[in-house]
């Protein structure tokens, strides 16, 4: 039964393609003032949902049955004419990324206030005035000056907080919240929820919250739902959904959302790469002649060192320098000073001497995994051909094509594929299948080092385990050392042995993972980890997993 108090309900909703159901009759209520988090791994239907709510699903899939009522209106029967006016007045979205959703050549000001002149028929005095109070709301600086700023000139969190504002534009009653904070740091992330809980207090806004962090979920929600392969399979209120699950599928999900906490003893071999003093300035020009006025410091003097067979998880919000440093040690960008020793057998290397000749012949040794892995693989190529190009390139392993292939087998079959996988094309396979394909090719010209430029961020919580697990085994079976890069701390303790913490260019502690997770000195550690999730925070404390 529909409770008359709910702001929305959706009832035994239905979405086919063709004959086959992508979400099966699924049902759940939200109350007004209530968070209510539909949660789930990719393509199990969740954004599918959200988006036949607004009503804006591709044309290819029908709502095959059930109904959407809005404050008890139903929304399924209304033309077109009237749904647009539903739209930003009683139901508003915001999404993962807001830069996609933000128009990059108008002001930031502009967008907003063209929802107040579209939906409430404001000038555009009475717009800029009301955007200007909405920018303070959600928490902007210097909102005045602001408004006429364009999105590539406001920071990430800065950029979510511009959506949300034009979401709460014409106050609707309904907020849905698409994976809001999944592409934030952690410090950026517990800003945008405590904002969003707070704009829930004070207007009484009901939210749906599309996510599948499980951390986030026990911060935020109310009530829970599971979905699974287009199904809810379990409802239940925050405390019960976290104390007590019922599905098995549910447990699996909230068993794989805090990693193993393992802390690795620090490995006793010798250093296989060592960073000594480094910096990467980068020149501000400016005037007709591009004169240089000053530098940006994207790395500033950072000095660590990596042993054979061990991992270093370097961890750091957006713009620390984290990434560059991966760069440079790649040689992809040029360095200011410093140096990057590579310990090859009995000889250093320093490779940022080294000019391109001689480095192509040691780029064997150091390869990279990315952070979105569909974009690093060429979508024209099959799997085979992405492995076999580094092999060929680097003149590394078997002669020969057959010899290549059966190399190739093994390697897939390392990361958890078929070998018949390498007769297939990049978007034929899921985003933790891809990034198993991107962790062969890096094997294939059997590298030392490996830099992981967060290669789990983009990553749902059961296959971000999996890609964890695979590469501590590798690590295991082939004493491979890894530079983690990364902005999210539960994993850090799954898979390192030190912590190097950075800020603004400069390491300012680091140390054996145990020691910088549980007794942080530098007062930006303990802002990163006191920023994290409860339920990441408690896991911090537990005794740690025997390996």
């Amino acid at each position: 039964m529909t409770s008359k108090q709910s702001v929305l309900s959706v009832e035994d909703l239905t979405i086919r393609v063709g004959v086959k159901e992508l979400v099966k009759r699924i049902s759940f209520d939200i109350q007004r003032g209530e968070i209510f988090a539909l949660v789930g791994e990719s393509g199990s239907g969740k954004s599918l949902t959200s988006l036949a709510i607004m009503r804006l699903l591709p044309d290819a899939l029908d709502i095959a049955e059930g109904k959407v009522l809005l404050n008890e209106q139903s929304l399924f029967t209304l033309p077109e004419h009237k749904m647009q006016r539903v739209r930003g007045q009683q139901v508003a979205m915001i999404f993962q990324e807001p830069m996609t959703s933000l128009n990059p050549v108008m002001k930031v000001g502009e967008q907003v206030a063209e929802v107040l002149r579209i939906h409430l028929n404001m000038n555009r005095n009475q717009a800029r005035e009301k955007v200007i109070s909405l920018f303070e709301e959600v928490g902007i600086p210097e909102p005045t000056s602001r408004y006429d700023w364009y999105p590539h000139q406001l920071s990430g969190g800065q950029k979510q907080r511009v959506m949300i504002a034009m979401a709460l534009a014409c106050e609707p009653d309904l907020l849905i919240a698409d994976e809001p904070t999944t592409a934030l740091d952690v410090t950026i992330q517990s800003q945008v929820l405590q904002l969003l809980k707070k704009i829930r207090d004070e207007r009484g806004l009901a939210i749906l919250f599309i996510t599948h962090d499980m951390g986030v979920v026990n911060e935020m929600a109310d009530h829970v739902a599971v979905m699974r392969q287009g199904e809810i399979v379990e409802k239940a209120n925050k405390t019960h959904f976290f104390t007590a699950p019922t599905h098995p599928y549910t447990r699996k999900l909230l068993e794989d959302a805090v990693p193993k906490h393992t802390y690795k003893p620090i490995s006793d071999t010798q250093d296989l790469l060592q960073i000594n003093d480094l910096k990467v300035h980068f020149p501000i020009k400016k005037g007709i002649f591009q004169r240089t006025v000053g530098y940006v410091k994207a790395v500033d003097g950072v000095t660590l060192s990596i042993a054979k067979g061990e991992t270093l998880a370097l961890v750091g919000e957006s713009g620390s320098g984290k990434s560059t440093i991966g760069q440079a040690i790649l040689r992809l960008i040029d360095t200011t000073d410093g140096s990057v020793v590579f310990q090859n057998k009995e000889q250093d290397i320093d490779f940022i001497k080294l000019n391109e000749k001689n480095m192509k012949p040691l780029r064997k040794k150091v390869q990279v995994i990315f952070q979105d892995p569909f974009s690093a693989l060429n979508p024209r190529m099959q799997i085979s051909d992405i492995i076999r190009e580094g092999m060929n390139s680097l003149k590394v392993g078997p002669k020969g094509r057959e010899a290549q292939d059966r190399r190739i087998d093994d390697l897939l079959q390392q990361v958890g594929l078929l070998p018949e996988h390498k007769y297939r094309y990049p978007h034929e396979f899921s985003g933790g299948q891809r990034q198993r394909i991107g962790i062969a090719r890096a094997l294939a010209v059997e590298p030392e080092l490996i830099i992981c430029d967060e290669p789990t961020s983009a990553l749902d919580v059961s296959v971000r385990a999996q890609v964890l697990d695979l590469l501590n085994d590798l690590q295991k079976t082939y004493q491979m050392s890894y530079l983690f890069i990364t902005h999210d701390l539960s994993i850090i303790p799954a898979i390192a042995h030190k912590v190097a913490v950075m800020k603004q260019g400069k390491i300012v502690e680091q140390g054996n993972v145990e020691a910088i997770m549980c007794n942080p000195q530098h007062k930006y550690t303990q802002k990163l980890l006191n920023s994290a999730p409860e339920l990441i925070k408690k896991a911090f404390k537990e005794k740690p997993v025997a390996r």
